[in-house]
């Protein structure tokens, strides 16, 4: 799929979300902040990415010449992350197609951010087969998500080794290769920032998404209450996300985003790891961290600009996704089910999130089922067991 194409599906798609912001932080300089998603609604068959861009009143995306967004201190502030990490450790990003000035690009987000610059070697990028990235057709808006991810998981393990499998599409068949290839070349931890809705025979990929000793990670979707594969998958760590207020560079409160997914599998069997009652399936989602656009990230890109003004703020669930994929990449120790953990985490290792909602999932009186769409006292759908407060729950 060309750029352009993508270009004019999505804005023919866009979907306008407007949120409250009261945070004294140059990431939430207006009252009111407008977002819309970067690439196309997927086809049957075909996953979109699950970034939206900070944009002006007119749908504009809101590109300067320095970072306004969130910085790798804040976050890490914010979760209390205090680990660089090894470069033993490969990080892994699956996405579809390709940003032919990845490299250079994560090198300036780097350097402008004060995170070390990567050795020789730190970062890898290759096709779904194993070969060159320059096979790969590149492509603007998914080479947006491509920079978010990279840039994410550099933001909480500056010191992993990380890698870029680019799919030869967006489907879900040459996704699922993907992420068998970043595992086939050392992987431990592997970050997707994609989704599209659930289908009848999803049950065939999961086997891509389910490897002993390796952390997946999947984004819920922006769309609000719904189940979306691969987030739905019953070994896939399913991270869904928050509207992050900061005070300085730490966190003063988090409630649920509105555009975070979550859900009942309609397909995918119930992990025995899950216990919540009003779902019989797999629930979605684990964990979460921020991901509304209005206190959304700093984002380095240049594919695609003409003016040179390459700092972006990006959302959505594909800024939450890569940056607990970071931060798993850690404490990377072969665990065959890490999601296990999650649910019997120590206390205090996780901010409970315990207000906002995505949408209506419960009908009349019937109120058993309100935690799969609303922030609740303990586990709910839209941010599962809460957000990082240090690594102690992963």
């Amino acid at each position: 799929m060309k750029s352009s194409r993508i270009a004019l599906a999505a804005a023919a798609a866009v979907t306008l979300v407007t949120s409250l912001v009261s945070v004294g932080t140059a990431a939430d300089a207006a009252s009111n902040a407008y977002s819309k998603r970067v690439c196309a609604h997927a086809a049957t068959g075909y996953v979109a990415c699950d970034a939206r861009v900070r944009t002006d009143a007119n749908l504009k995306p809101m590109a300067t010449q320095g970072p306004t967004g969130y910085s790798p201190t804040q976050l890490r502030g914010a979760y209390g992350i205090t680990a660089t990490g090894s470069s033993t450790t490969t990080v892994a990003v699956v996405d579809a197609y390709a940003n032919p000035n990845a490299a250079t690009d994560l090198a300036a987000y780097r350097s402008a951010l004060s995170l070390p610059a990567l050795a020789p070697g730190q970062f890898k990028q290759m096709n779904q087969s194993g070969g060159a990235i320059t096979t790969v057709t590149p492509d603007v808006g998914w080479g947006q998500e491509e920079m978010l991810d990279l840039e994410m998981v550099s933001a909480m393990c500056p010191g992993c080794t990380i890698l870029y499998v680019g799919a030869n599409s967006a489907s879900f068949n040459d996704l699922a290769t993907a992420v068998n290839r970043a595992v086939t070349a050392g992987a431990t931890v592997v970050s997707n920032s994609y989704g599209g809705p659930e289908f009848s025979s999803e049950t065939t990929l999961q086997g891509a998404y389910n490897h002993a000793g390796v952390t997946i990670t999947a984004s819920t979707g922006d769309s609000g209450y719904g189940a979306q594969a691969p987030a739905a998958f019953g070994n896939v760590v399913a991270v869904g996300g928050t509207h992050l207020v900061l005070s300085g560079n730490t966190r003063a409160s988090e409630t649920v985003w509105s555009g975070a997914g979550s859900g009942c599998s309609a397909y995918i069997t119930k992990p025995t790891w899950q216990h919540d009652t009003a779902c019989a399936r797999r629930t979605i989602g684990d964990v979460a961290a921020v991901a509304d656009p209005a206190t959304g990230v700093s984002v380095y890109d240049s594919y695609g600009s003409t003016n040179g003004n390459n700092w972006y703020v990006f959302g959505g669930t594909s800024v939450s996704a890569p940056l607990i994929g970071g931060i798993y990449g850690l404490v990377s120790d072969g665990s065959p089910t890490v999601a296990t953990k999650l649910y019997a985490h120590p206390a205090g290792s996780l901010y409970d999130v315990t207000s906002g909602s995505n949408g209506r999932c419960t009908r009349g009186k019937n109120t058993a089922g309100q935690y799969l769409c609303t922030g609740v006292l303990g586990y709910d759908g839209p941010t599962g067991n809460g957000t990082p407060n240090g690594t102690g729950a992963f």
